[in-house]
C-alpha cells in the first residue's frame, strides 16, 4: 500500500547536450548564406519601388460599416440629392464690410459660380444664391459657399488639390479657407504621413542606441534594425498592392512602422541573444545556429502566429479602417518572422564569432577588469604574506591561480561538479572579455546550456537580480498575486465610464485650417451642420429583382403627416423638409444637444421606429455611431472567440499545458486594463491634454478599443510566449516546476524588458503625433507594453505559477499524447515522462526528486546538482 502512494522515482537527469547533425530548415537557411542575402536585398530594393507612394493611395476613412442603414441613406442622398451631403465648405470672411455689401456679395457669387463650372465638383450652393440664415454667421461678417466632390477618397484626394490652391487665400474683398470633411480627411492624411516621418527620425537613432546598451556591440546591434527595414519595406509593398483591389487606411502606416520595428527587434533579440549563448557554450557556429533555431527560432515562429492571429482577427470587422490594420499588422508580423528565421541566420552564419565585433562598452569592461586584478592581487597578498612580487604588479597567470579571474566562488555547501570548463588565459587590455571565461569554472548544466549571461541583459550569473525577483515574487506568491491583479483592475475602472463617438476635425491640431473653418462654424453659425440627422425616403429595391418600392406616388399630404409624427418626438429641435425629387425625397432634422450625445443616439432609434407609408433609412453623424457600435458589437464575441482559441491551442502547442494557455489568457486580459483605464481618463476626460497636446472630446472612437485590445494582447502573447517556452525547456530538461520558473525569468526577464522598452519607444514616438487617435494608439500601446513587461511577465506570472505548482503543466491523457507526437518539444525529458506515466502531482513529485534540497543546497536561483553531474 505504501508503494502506491508513494510519489515514483526521481527521473534520471537530463543527458549532456550533444552535438545534433544539422539538418532540415537549418541545413536551408545556411546552405548559401551569401545567396540569401543577396536574394533579400534584390527583394528589398524591389519592394522600395513597388512600395513608393503608397500613403498617397490609402484613405482616412473607414469607420463605418458599408452595410449599415446610415451607410446606404448617406450613398442614396448623394445620389439623388447631392447638394443635401456638401464635404466641402468654403469659408467666406469679409471682415468689418459684412456679408451682405454689394463687393462682398458680387465676389461670393463669382466664387459659387467658379467653383460650380469645376470637373468633380456638384452640388455648389451659398448664401448669396439661397440666403439660408444656416449659411451666415450669427454676426454676419462669414458665410459658406457649400459643395460635393464626387468619387471615391483617393479621387476627392485629387480634385482638392487641384483646386484649393486656386481658392484658398485673399480674393478682393473677402479672405477664404477650406473646410468640409474632404479637407479634414486630406489635412489628416497629410499630417499623418509628416508625423510618421518624425517618428522614425526619433525612433531609429533612440533604438540603436538601446541595442547597443542591450548588446554591447554594435555589429549584434544593427541586425535587429535591419530586420525591421527588410519588413516595413516589404509590408508597404503589399499595402500598396492591396490599395489596387480594396480601401486601405492611411492609419495602418502607422502600425506597419511601430510592429516592422518593435517585432523585428523582438525576434532578433532572441535569436541573437541565444545565438551567443550557444557560441559561449562551446559549440561551432553551423552547430550554434542550428540549436538557436531548433530553441529561439520555434519559439519566434509561434510568437509570430500568436501575434498574428489577434490582429487576423480583425478581419471579421466590417469596417476597412480595422480591416486594414490587419492586413498591415499580419503582412509585417509574418515578414518580421521570416526576416529573422531566414535572413539573420544566414548572417550569423557569414558572422560568426564577429557577432560580438565593435565592443563599444569595451572601456568599461577594461576598467571592471582592472579593478577585478587589483582586488585579486590584494587577496592574494593577504593569503600569501611570505610571498613577495619581485616582477610584475599584476595578478598571476590563469594556471597560477586556479580557476581564472574571472572565476566566481561558489557557495561552500555547493558540491564541485565533475565537468569544469577549462581556464582560460587573462585577455588583453585591449581585447573584450571572452564570454566563456566569464562564467564560473563549476558550472552548472543549465547554465552551461543556456550559455553565460551576457552583457546587458539583465542578469550577473546565476544569482542575478532577476533571480532574487524570482525568490521574492515566489516566496510572498499570494500577496504579490492578489495585489498585482487589484492593482490591474482598479487602474482599468476608468473605462466603465467610455462614451463612444465618431471622429472628427478635433483629432487635428487646432492650427490646421480645415479645423480652423469647422471651429468657426461651430462658434458662429446657427444649429450644427455636422449634428444634422436626415432620413432619406425611398425609392429603395427589394433585393435583387429590381422591384421598386417607397415613396412614388406620395402626396404631400402623406410627407407633410410623417413630419409631423417626427416633429413630435422629445429632442428634435427642428423639422425642415422635405425635399422632393421625382419618387425620392428627404428630410433634416436638428436634435437638441450635443450631436452625438446620448440624447441623440436616442432619437436615432426614436426615428426608425416612426411608423411611414414609404421607407425610410436614417444617418447622420448619430446614426452613423449607433450602426458602427452595433456592427462591432455583432462581430466582437467571434473576434474574441478567434483570439482565445487560437492562443489557447498555440499555447498548449507549446507548452503540452492545459491550465498555462488559460492563465496566458487571463493575464494577457489583465495586462490591458491599465491601457484601457488610462485611455479613457486621459483622451476622454481631458486630464493631460495640454501637456500631450490634443483636444478631449468626452469620448473614444469606436473602433480604437478594438483596435488596441488587438495589437497590446498579441504583443504580450509575444512576450509570455518568450517567458514560458525559456520555462517549458528548462522543466523538460529538470522537471522541477519552481526551479524552472526561476530559470526562465532569470533568462528571458532581462530580454523581455529590453525588448519592452525598445518598443516602447517605437511606440511613445508615434505617439508624437499631432493626431489625436494616432497618439491615443501610441502611448496607450507604449503603456500596455511596458505594464505586461514589467509588472505582469516579472510580478504576476511567477507568484501565480508558483499558487499553481506542478499542476501547472496538467493535461488530460489524449492531449498529452497528442502534444508528445505534434508539440513544441526538443525529445523525451523527465517531466514529460512523469507526466505521460501519472499526472500532475506526480510530475511535480518527481521534479522534487530530481532536484533534491535545491535552495538549501545552492541557492533559490541556482541550478540543480543532479543536472551538474554529468
Amino acid at each position: 500500500m505504501s508503494e502506491v502512494n508513494s510519489p515514483p522515482p526521481p527521473p534520471p537527469p537530463a543527458p549532456p547536450r550533444a552535438r545534433r547533425p544539422v539538418g532540415g530548415w537549418t541545413r536551408f537557411v545556411t546552405a548559401r548564406p551569401r545567396l540569401a542575402l543577396f536574394a533579400a536585398l534584390v527583394l528589398t530594393v524591389l519592394a522600395v519601388f513597388a512600395g513608393s507612394g503608397v500613403a498617397d493611395r490609402m484613405g482616412s476613412g473607414g469607420w463605418t460599416d458599408p452595410a449599415a442603414e446610415s451607410s446606404y441613406a448617406t450613398k442614396a442622398l448623394e445620389r439623388e440629392f447631392p447638394a443635401s451631403q456638401p464635404n466641402l465648405l468654403l469659408l467666406v470672411d469679409s471682415g468689418r464690410a459684412g456679408v451682405d455689401s454689394p463687393a462682398v456679395a458680387a465676389e461670393g457669387r463669382r466664387l459659387t459660380e467658379r467653383l460650380a463650372a469645376e470637373k468633380g465638383i456638384t452640388g455648389v450652393g451659398s448664401y448669396w444664391q439661397s440666403p439660408s440664415p444656416a449659411l451666415r454667421s450669427e454676426d454676419g461678417r462669414q458665410a459658406l459657399v457649400a459643395a460635393r466632390v464626387l468619387g471615391d477618397e483617393k479621387t476627392k484626394a485629387e480634385v482638392l488639390q487641384r483646386i484649393a490652391p486656386e481658392y484658398r487665400g485673399a480674393h478682393g474683398p473677402v479672405e477664404v479657407s477650406l473646410g468640409g470633411p474632404v479637407a479634414v480627411e486630406h489635412e489628416m492624411t497629410t499630417i499623418i504621413q509628416e508625423d510618421l516621418l518624425l517618428a522614425e527620425a526619433i525612433a531609429l537613432p533612440v533604438t540603436l542606441i538601446l541595442l547597443v546598451m542591450v548588446f554591447g556591440s554594435a555589429v549584434a546591434a544593427a541586425l535587429p534594425l535591419l530586420v525591421g527595414i527588410v519588413a516595413i519595406l516589404g509590408t508597404n509593398a503589399l499595402l500598396r498592392g492591396l490599395t489596387e483591389f480594396t480601401d486601405v487606411s492611411v492609419f495602418a502606416m502607422n502600425l506597419t512602422t511601430a510592429l516592422g520595428l518593435g517585432l523585428a527587434i523582438d525576434y532578433a533579440l532572441f535569436i541573437v541573444r541565444r545565438f551567443r549563448e550557444e557560441l559561449a557554450s562551446g559549440l561551432e557556429v553551423r552547430d550554434a545556429v542550428g540549436a538557436t533555431l531548433r530553441t529561439a527560432g520555434r519559439t519566434v515562429l509561434f510568437s509570430a502566429l500568436t501575434v498574428a492571429v489577434s490582429l487576423a482577427a480583425m478581419l471579421v470587422f466590417p469596417q476597412y479602417f480595422l480591416r486594414s490594420f490587419a492586413y498591415a499588422g499580419v503582412a509585417v508580423v509574418l515578414l518580421a518572422a521570416g526576416a529573422a528565421l531566414v535572413l539573420l541566420p544566414a548572417a550569423l552564419m557569414l558572422l560568426g564569432h564577429r557577432i560580438n565585433a565593435l565592443d563599444l562598452r569595451a572601456a568599461f569592461r577594461r576598467r571592471r577588469a582592472r579593478r577585478a586584478r587589483r582586488d585579486l592581487s590584494g587577496v592574494e597578498r593577504v593569503e600569501h604574506p611570505g610571498e613577495q612580487s619581485s616582477g610584475s604588479a599584476g595578478p598571476r597567470s590563469a594556471e597560477q591561480s586556479g580557476p581564472g579571474r574571472h572565476s566566481r566562488p561558489e557557495p561552500s555547501t555547493t558540491k564541485p561538479s565533475s565537468t569544469l570548463i577549462s581556464p582560460s588565459p587573462s585577455p588583453s587590455p585591449t581585447t573584450p572579455i571572452p564570454l566563456a571565461t566569464a562564467v564560473p569554472s563549476a558550472i552548472p548544466m543549465s547554465a552551461a546550456r543556456g550559455g553565460a549571461a551576457q552583457d546587458g541583459d539583465g542578469q550577473a550569473g546565476e544569482r542575478g537580480g532577476w533571480t532574487r525577483l524570482a525568490d521574492l515574487v515566489m516566496r510572498r506568491a499570494p500577496l504579490f498575486a492578489f495585489t498585482t491583479i487589484a492593482a490591474l483592475l482598479l487602474l482599468g475602472l476608468p473605462f466603465l465610464d467610455v462614451k463612444f463617438g465618431t471622429p472628427d476635425d478635433r483629432q487635428l491640431p487646432v492650427s490646421a485650417e480645415s479645423r480652423v473653418v469647422q471651429e468657426e462654424i461651430r462658434e458662429r453659425f446657427t444649429g450644427s451642420p455636422d449634428g444634422a440627422i436626415e432620413i432619406f425616403a425611398g425609392p429603395l429595391t427589394d433585393g435583387g429583382d429590381g422591384d421598386e418600392k417607397g415613396s412614388a406616388g406620395v402626396t404631400s399630404a402623406t410627407y407633410a403627416e410623417y413630419r409631423d409624427r417626427i416633429a413630435a418626438l422629445p429632442g428634435v429641435l427642428r423639422v425642415d423638409g422635405p425635399a422632393v425629387s421625382g419618387s425620392a425625397a428627404y428630410f433634416t432634422i436638428q436634435p437638441k444637444g450635443e450631436a452625438v450625445g446620448e440624447s441623440a443616439q436616442q432619437l436615432v432609434h426614436d426615428l426608425r421606429e416612426v411608423p411611414a407609408p414609404f421607407e425610410t433609412s436614417v444617418t447622420g453623424r448619430a446614426a452613423v455611431l449607433e450602426d458602427s457600435k452595433a456592427a462591432i458589437a455583432d462581430k466582437l464575441l467571434l473576434a474574441l472567440g478567434i483570439i482565445a482559441v487560437a492562443t489557447l491551442v498555440l499555447v498548449f502547442l507549446l507548452t503540452g499545458s492545459v491550465l498555462i494557455p488559460l492563465q496566458a489568457v487571463v493575464l494577457n486580459a489583465l495586462s490591458l486594463t491599465a491601457m484601457f483605464g488610462a485611455v479613457v481618463w486621459i483622451f476622454q476626460d481631458g486630464n493631460f491634454s495640454g501637456l500631450l497636446g490634443f483636444t478631449p472630446t468626452g469620448d473614444i472612437e469606436t473602433n480604437l478599443p478594438v483596435l488596441m485590445f488587438c495589437i497590446a494582447f498579441g504583443l504580450s502573447m509575444d512576450y509570455g510566449v518568450f517567458l514560458l517556452s525559456r520555462i517549458k525547456e528548462e522543466y523538460d530538461h529538470s522537471g522541477n516546476h519552481e526551479h524552472a520558473v526561476r530559470f526562465g525569468l532569470q533568462r528571458t526577464g532581462g530580454l523581455i524588458t529590453a525588448a519592452a522598452v525598445i518598443l516602447a519607444v517605437v511606440m511613445l514616438a508615434i505617439g508624437t503625433s499631432r493626431v489625436t487617435n494616432t497618439k491615443m494608439l501610441g502611448l496607450g500601446i507604449a503603456l500596455a507594453v511596458l505594464m505586461d513587461a514589467m509588472v505582469v511577465r516579472s510580478l504576476l506570472v511567477p507568484s501565480v505559477m508558483k499558487l499553481m505548482g506542478a499542476w501547472s503543466w496538467w493535461a488530460p491523457a489524449p492531449l498529452r499524447r497528442f502534444h508528445r507526437r505534434f508539440g513544441l518539444s526538443e525529445g523525451d525529458t523527465a517531466a514529460s515522462v512523469a507526466l505521460e506515466d501519472g499526472h500532475a502531482a506526480d510530475a511535480g513529485a518527481a521534479g522534487r526528486g530530481a532536484i533534491q534540497n535545491t535552495d538549501a543546497d545552492q541557492g533559490a536561483g541556482s541550478a540543480p546538482p543532479d543536472r551538474a553531474k554529468v
